[in-house]
């Protein structure tokens, strides 16, 4: 049987801030759960809107995000490696992937959605298209804190907090990155495949 009381101090502080993370993302999870399910099941109300166009934005948002997936991998790497200088373009191009995901998928709801006269509220709006602000616009507030805490990771980063020995932060932030993608990614093919 394994004693999760034994070792040291910081070795509990660490384990103490996994599973505040895994303890958020699975809440994040519960939360995007609770509105696709609500998503699918208003798909069989009589208004429910299929002659939209998919805003082409959000299609390249998540090619964006992708690649951003790719990039703070190669940070991590990079950084656990001591290659410092490499972790930190890979670092900061990943930050500015970020702000671009954001700003295509404000794009393709606020301009390309609105654009064919479809709105979140009011005489011009419909469930369908209430759902498409509100998924979009609950996910850009988590991007949003990602890259708040890419940010940190960052600064940390030039401050030489992370070596090959100690860099939780890091790892936190990728892990939370990756989640960030992993959940864009299947909130883009629900809404695209179900349109």
């Amino acid at each position: 049987m394994m004693d999760y009381t034994a070792g040291t101090e910081k070795l509990k502080q660490d384990r103490a801030k996994k599973q505040m993370l895994w303890f958020g993302i699975i809440s994040l999870c519960m939360t995007f759960a609770g509105l696709t399910s609500a998503y699918i099941v208003s798909m069989e109300r009589k208004d429910w809107l299929d002659d939209y166009e998919f805003p082409q934005s959000l299609i390249i948002s998540t090619v964006i995000i992708l690649v951003s997936s790719l990039t703070i991998q190669l940070a991590k790497n990079a950084i656990v490696q001591d290659k410092r200088q490499q972790g930190t373009m890979m670092l900061v191009v990943t930050l500015l992937l970020g702000f671009a995901f954001i700003g295509f998928q404000y794009q393709g709801i606020f301009t390309e959605l609105t654009g064919q006269g479809y709105f979140m509220t009011g005489a011009s709006s419909s469930i369908t298209t209430t759902f498409l602000f509100l998924i979009i616009a609950v996910h850009i507030a988590h991007v949003i804190a990602g890259i708040i805490s890419l940010s940190i990771v960052v600064i940390n980063h030039l401050r030489g907090k992370y070596t090959k020995e100690n860099h939780l932060g890091l790892s936190l932030g990728v892990t939370f990155w990756h989640f960030l993608d992993v959940l864009w990614l299947f909130l883009f093919l629900l809404l695209y495949f179900t349109k």
